[in-house]
């Protein structure tokens, strides 16, 4: 893909009771952010209908917005043993989900996140999220789980390697 060729990139932050996603449009070096938000599950619906949530939202995502490609954290961190099964299974369904649309699906680990963000592979959670929206020009609130989102297709954005 050329560099002048229009992409549109799909971040996923993906979480049990939380998933963020965010949209950035790529044309050459100039990058906009497209959409951005946070699809929430409930806690006492079945874990089952939780991931079947997740899966259908994301799909009406990206039904609406028609990326081309998305990208997501390669690792995670978890308190606990069960956390780290229900976010793994949350990941999954993300990229099922992507896959099922077509999209390839890029992965990056938290280091190369925030390398790309920030400059800093040690940089926190909050700086990332506040350096992307500086970077990308937005001057709202955004939820922490969408800039993270915001701050993976941020690094799909940026990085050397623009093979889909």
């Amino acid at each position: 893909m050329s560099p002048e060729t229009p992409r549109r990139i799909l971040g996923i932050d993906p979480g049990s009771q939380r998933t963020g996603y965010g949209i950035l449009d790529v044309r050459g070096n100039d990058l906009s952010p497209v959409a951005w938000g946070v699809i929430r599950t409930d806690s006492s619906d079945s874990f089952p209908d939780r991931l079947y949530r997740i899966h259908e939202q994301l799909s009406e995502v990206i039904r609406l917005h028609r990326p081309t490609e998305a990208a997501v954290e390669m690792v995670f961190l978890a308190k606990n043993a069960a956390s780290a099964l229900k976010l793994g299974q949350a990941r999954g369904a993300a990229i099922v989900t992507c896959r099922f649309h077509g999209l390839s699906v890029h992965e990056f680990s938290a280091k190369e996140i925030k390398v790309a963000a920030t400059g800093f592979g040690s940089a926190p959670k909050e700086q990332v999220g506040g350096m992307v929206c500086r970077l990308l020009g937005i001057r709202e609130p955004v939820p922490p789980d969408a800039s993270d989102a915001l701050a993976m297709a941020f690094c799909r954005a940026v990085t050397r390697d623009h093979s889909p």
